[in-house]
């Protein structure tokens, strides 16, 4: 259940013994051996970050530096990052969702307004705690989870916390992919997901963490969904009524999304009708994008993946040239080039494969960026 303090009340100061300040080496856990299957390799590369090979006084900024598209991160007093910092991450990136298996000493967070204003990062997320306790704070209500619990988040609002040592799995959604239930899930911002439905997405994502090594890309789609809807179900019997403060502190990126999700389908999708809609200027709406290519380039892409759900739809009865004319594209031959080149599969090629009842993978997936920070995973 969620433990929440009442408006205005400070986070909980550190519990911590004093050995547990000393800087430490976890043991080297032995790699658990799985078995593959020769005819299907598997589709996932993981990301690895870690600070336990660094000089001690140089571990803390190299995670600072990490986490700086996500958060700003602290050490609690009196911790001095000459001390040594441990932390590891181990990324894996299912689609655009992204799973992180998490293991760091103490530190204290925010992500505040400032950061929204130039942050393209708007997802969803999870965070399943193995050990450990973490306090997180948005709009003044302080939400505390700990081991066998689930806090549920949007990075598209500020927020601030701490956390003592701990084991987690953090799950990143994009905003699209939950767009369409966006009004219920910001109700569920800085809740710990709890009941039936909780304990159930838990012991998924346990049965999940155990076998990422060895999933096929022919997995992936369903693995996405499965989570997808096992977050929306969990919000929605776990949220709060009181979305209308939630909504007062939405990020312009998150409020940018919902527009062009909301007018996906419209002729007037066009720049100036964002700015208006959201109140900037062309400038300000072209650096929110420059991370995504551009504005155009965004609702295109946008419009493409829907185009691929809509041909994926075995009761879409459509003809392509009407899902094409949806996308946006006037001539059938501009909408078969930009599709193939985005998932390296034709429009005809998804249709055929529904009969079949197998899933649909594109056949050229972009490698994963190995960048030095969060925000190159995500």
């Amino acid at each position: 259940m969620s433990k929440e303090s009442e408006p205005g009340n400070d986070l909980p100061e550190e519990q911590e013994r004093p050995d547990q300040r000393e800087r430490r080496r976890w043991p080297r856990e032995p790699a658990i051996q799985k078995e593959h299957r020769l005819d299907v390799p598997p589709a996932l590369v993981p990301l690895h970050f870690s600070t336990q090979d660094l000089p001690p006084k140089e571990q803390f900024q190299a995670w600072r530096a990490h986490m700086a598209p996500l958060v700003d991160v602290r050490l609690p007093d009196p911790s001095s990052a000459d001390d040594g910092f441990l932390a590891k991450q181990v990324g894996w990136r299912l689609g655009d969702v992204l799973i992180i298996q998490q293991r760091a000493q103490a530190y204290s967070f925010i992500r505040d307004q400032t950061m929204l204003r130039s942050s393209p990062i708007d997802h969803w997320s999870v965070g399943l705690f193995r050990s450990g306790r973490a306090w997180t704070e948005v709009n003044r209500r302080v939400t505390e989870v700990g081991p066998s619990e689930a806090l549920f988040t949007s990075l598209g609002h500020p927020y601030r916390g701490r956390m003592i040592d701990s084991v987690a799995v953090l799950v990143f959604l994009p905003y699209e992919l939950l767009a369409a239930n966006a009004s219920l899930l910001q109700g569920g911002n800085n809740t710990v997901l709890s009941g039936s439905l909780a304990e159930l997405l838990i012991s998924y994502m346990t049965g999940l963490e155990a076998n990422l090594s060895s999933l096929t890309a022919g997995e992936v789609p369903r693995v996405v969904q499965t989570i997808s809807d096992m977050i929306v179900a969990c919000v929605a019997s776990s949220a709060r009524p009181d979305t209308g403060q939630i909504q007062t502190g939405m990020g312009m990126m998150e409020r940018a999304h919902r527009y062009i999700y909301l007018n996906l389908h419209s002729d007037d999708l066009t720049p100036d009708a964002m700015c208006r809609a959201l109140g900037i200027s062309r400038t300000r709406l072209y650096q929110l994008f420059e991370a995504s290519g551009g504005v155009f380039n965004y609702i295109r892409k946008r419009r493409l993946l829907q185009a691929y759900a809509d041909l994926s739809n075995p009761a879409d009865n459509r003809q392509i040239s009407e899902i094409a004319e949806a996308a946006g594209f006037n001539a059938a031959a501009n909408f078969t080039r930009a599709f193939s080149h985005e998932f390296g599969l034709s429009p005809r090629d998804i249709r055929k494969t529904v009969a079949t009842e197998r899933p649909v993978v594109p056949v050229a997936l972009p490698a994963p960026r190995r960048g030095t920070t969060i925000g190159d995973w995500l």
